[in-house]
This record gives structure tokens, sequence and C-alpha cells, in this order.
């Protein structure tokens, strides 16, 4: 009986990671907050990818030569971690670019409130 949601609970908390990360750019005036939740949700979608790559009782994929016909299921993909790892690069440059984006926009205008902006926008 505890085995059913316990199978289930690695979607959930990514589920849950995801609406917080959306709730904080959605709800957030501050242009700063909207760029953590953007990278909560990022977390999120990553951690959820690498859940489902992850393989029980599978080893590296390294064959040994004396193996002529080995079996796929006894090794573990690399792609996706891979393809997590691209992530995250690109990740982190996005992250420096809006960084950068909000000092100029706080330079220039002297706030970092989303109301505030669109305000001075305005005029």
């Amino acid at each position: 009986m505890t085995g059913t949601w316990v199978a289930w609970l690695h979607y959930w908390l990514t589920g849950g990671l995801l609406l917080v990360g959306l709730y904080g750019m959605l709800a957030a005036p501050h242009l700063v907050r909207k760029l953590m939740g953007m990278n909560i949700m990022q977390t999120s979608i990553i951690i959820f990818f690498l859940g489902l790559a992850a393989k029980t009782d599978a080893t590296l994929p390294i064959v040994p030569t004396d193996d002529p016909a080995p079996a796929a299921a006894a090794y573990i993909n690399p792609l996706p971690h891979a393809l997590m790892l691209t992530a995250i690069v690109v990740g982190v440059s996005t992250s420096g670019v809006a960084l950068a984006l909000i000092l100029r926009i706080h330079r220039h205008f002297g706030t970092l409130d989303e109301r505030d902006l669109l305000s001075k926008l305005r005029e």
C-alpha cells in the first residue's frame, strides 16, 4: 500500500516545486524575485528529467570487451544526464544575462518594482 504513493512522490515534489517557481514569477512584483522563480522552475524540470532517467539495479554504460551481447536494460542511459548538464549551463548563462539586464534597469530607472517601471515607461 505504501509503495503506491512513494512511487509517485517524485512527481508530486517536482510538480510542487514547479508551482512554487511559477507563483514566484507571476505574483512577485520585484524583478529579482521573478528571476529566482524562473530558476526554481528550471531546477524542478532538471530534477524531474533526472528522476525519470534513474534506473534501479543498473550500472555505468561501460561494456566489457568479453561480453558479446550486452543487455541494454543492465546499463544507465547517459543521454538525459548529458542533456540536463547542458540545461544547467544554459540556465546559468541565462541567469547571468538576466542579472546584467536587471542591473542596467536599476541604474536607469532607480527601481526594480514592476509596477513602478511600467508607470515610468508610460510617462
